[in-house]
């Protein structure tokens, strides 16, 4: 199918979604006459009246905001000849070799994708400047070779065409999506739309999908099927293993204010030192095909391999070299992606050594003081250290404190089993004590080492520590390793909402007396009073966690821990009815209304499941 055609095609359907309109109005205007000549003014205004408003109005609407919609370039750090020229050659020789047009600039962007785009005008009949987009996690992954195949993919939509309907169909989506969302499921007039909608995602995606075959073929044609089947497979391998990157090495750092000088600068480290898990992500990725679906835009992965060892073999390079090796000032590229793409918000922003060594400093106070406040409640104390701990221990008290951890399990194996939140108390004793550093470990995590850079391993301190005939043992190990008992206290002895995420919302509830919304975290339950607003309880919900950090919100409003319940007793499950008992003595109670809102629809059964861990259900 020719460019022509696919844009006659979109255009055709674009129009069709508009006539549908037309059409809708003048039935709605029939129905009108036909009402007013058999039934009162007032009953016709009140049948059609929000047929109009929805058809006017809804499709009105989407045509505006497609029409303002722009199709701005994606932010990146341009890459001139100057800067990358082997890059620039390669691109170019691909270009030739599928017969068309080079880009005309080149950007690094953060995402794991490669992408093209083409400001074409008149519908997409006539070229516009040209644009390849090159994710900088690839680059740092790929072999010349992949990259071959990935370049060759992309240039392989321009000789295709493809780009050239990119704001055509960008325009149709937003039109139809904007019309069928406005209008809302339940008003008559927008089924038909909802409808058409339907049918259109599905010819816009199938023509996505025979696009990407199509581009394959160019990546074979010219990177030869090892490598079109290689650069396949690593996108989708790059992509969870960045996910595991920013999941594990940032994102901790970031919920806690910090933030590294260069977020992306690292990720090489990660792909080095995992080379044995990323080589088995691979394999599974051929190994468990993940099933495609007609409303997909790209098929699936083994759909694509299949398809490519069906072509003709290409012209293989054999080019493992790093692609990196392409773009000889990439650290500078990286810094000033960084800079352009990661919004520092008031975070720390720290050299990545210094970045992970505070990280995980405030990450292990953060769960020491967790473990303080459950022995403070268990011992009846307003607040403990390490010093106290110890103190508890050589009392015996091991068992009970153990159980506070593990309730599940007989009482002398929870004694046992406390020098497991123990050797947590001890490092931060250790940290604390300035005699031991953090190491950066991209295999593991940071490991806290001595000034040589041996591994510190406290757990069988903390072994002897919970037996009262050995705990001398064990405060004499400390002694000899230099760590104070004294050093470790707890900082924060109220829990917070900083690392939190919200699992479900009940809108419009009674809340110890006051008139809430609900906020079900995964850590606690925050208060909202709703100042007597009964109405869109969803939507305020919605608009509260999209606007506030849960963390603020637990500060500014009533935040229940749930470490701090010691039981829930549920009278009545729809709608709910429960008195929620703290350590403290103190009982909350609390009501939903007939009338209230969910965040989502299962809201009150996550809500319920929470209750259950504290009623024994």
């Amino acid at each position: 199918m020719t460019a022509g055609v696919r844009a006659l095609v979109s255009v055709l359907m674009l129009i069709g979604f508009y006539v549908l309109a037309l059409v809708e109005l003048a039935a709605s205007v029939a129905l009108a006459i036909w009402l007013l000549s058999v039934a009162p003014a007032a009953v016709a205004i009140k049948v059609t009246l929000p047929l109009f408003v929805a058809i006017i109005g809804g499709v009105g609407w989407a045509l505006w905001q497609a029409i303002k919609a722009d199709t701005e370039p994606m932010p990146g750090v341009t890459l001139t000849p100057e800067q990358a020229p082997q890059l620039w050659a390669e691109v170019r020789r691909l270009a030739d070799g599928v017969g068309t047009r080079a880009p005309d600039e080149i950007r690094i962007v953060p995402e794991v994708n490669a992408a093209v785009q083409e400001q074409a005008k008149l519908l997409g009949l006539i070229a516009g400047h040209r644009y390849l987009y090159l994710g900088l996690p690839l680059l740092q992954a790929m072999s010349v070779d992949q990259l071959r195949a990935v370049l060759a993919h992309e240039l392989g939509h321009y000789s295709g065409a493809h780009t050239r309907l990119g704001a055509v169909a960008y325009r149709g989506r937003i039109a139809i999506a904007g019309a069928v969302g406005r209008i809302g499921k339940f008003n008559v007039a927008g089924w038909p739309f909802y409808l058409y909608a339907q049918m259109y995602l599905l010819v816009d995606n199938a023509a996505s999908r025979r696009q990407e075959l199509e581009a394959d073929a160019s990546a074979v044609r010219l990177a030869g099927r090892r490598a079109a089947i290689a650069a396949l497979t690593e996108v989708h391998v790059v992509a969870k293993a960045y996910d595991f990157y920013l999941g594990r090495y940032v994102a901790p750092g970031a919920a806690l204010g910090l933030l590294p000088d260069n977020v992306f600068g690292r990720f090489t480290d990660l792909l080095d030192a995992r080379r044995d898990e990323i080589a088995d992500l691979r394999r599974r990725a051929v190994a468990e095909p993940e099933p495609g679906s007609r409303w997909d835009t790209h098929p699936p992965l083994h759909t694509r391999i299949a398809a490519i060892e069906a072509l003709p073999e290409g012209t293989p390079s054999n080019d493992l070299r790093r692609a990196t090796d392409l773009v000889p000032n990439l650290p500078e590229v990286s810094h000033r992606l960084h800079g352009m793409a990661v919004n520092v918000r008031g975070r720390e922003v720290l050299p990545w050594e210094r970045f992970t060594a505070v990280t995980a400093d405030r990450q292990l106070q953060e769960a020491a003081d967790g473990i303080f406040r459950e022995v403070a409640r268990r011992l009846g104390v307003a607040r403990v250290g390490l010093a106290e701990v110890l103190s508890a221990l050589a009392a015996g008290r091991a068992s009970e404190l153990g159980r506070a951890f593990f309730a599940d399990v007989p009482e002398r194996e929870a004694a046992q089993k406390f020098a497991e939140p123990l050797e947590l108390l001890l490092m931060l004793a250790a940290v604390r004590s300035e005699r031991y550093r953090w190491r950066e470990s991209w295999a593991s995590g940071p490991v806290l080492v001595t000034s040589a850079g041996a591994d510190l391993d406290l757990a069988p301190v903390a072994k002897l520590a919970v037996d009262p005939d050995t705990l001398p043992q064990a405060q004499e190990r400390l002694r000899e390793l230099g760590i104070e008992a004294t050093a470790a206290v707890v900082q924060e002895t109220t829990a917070n909402a900083r690392n939190a995420e919200v699992i479900a919302g009940l809108g419009n509830v009674t809340f110890g007396g006051v008139e809430a919304d609900l906020l079900v975290l995964d850590n606690g339950l925050i208060a909202v009073p709703t100042k007597g607003d009964k109405d869109e309880g969803t939507q305020r919900m919605l608009a509260m966690i999209s606007s506030t950090p849960l963390a603020e919100l637990a500060q500014a409003h009533r935040f229940v821990p749930y470490e701090e319940i010691t039981k829930v007793t549920v009278t009545k499950q729809v709608p709910i009815r429960a008195t929620i008992q703290l350590h403290s003595g103190q009982t909350i109670e609390l009501r939903e209304s007939w009338s209230g809102d969910e965040l989502h629809g299962e809201s009150r059964d996550v809500l319920h499941r929470v209750f259950a861990r504290f009623t024994g259900a």
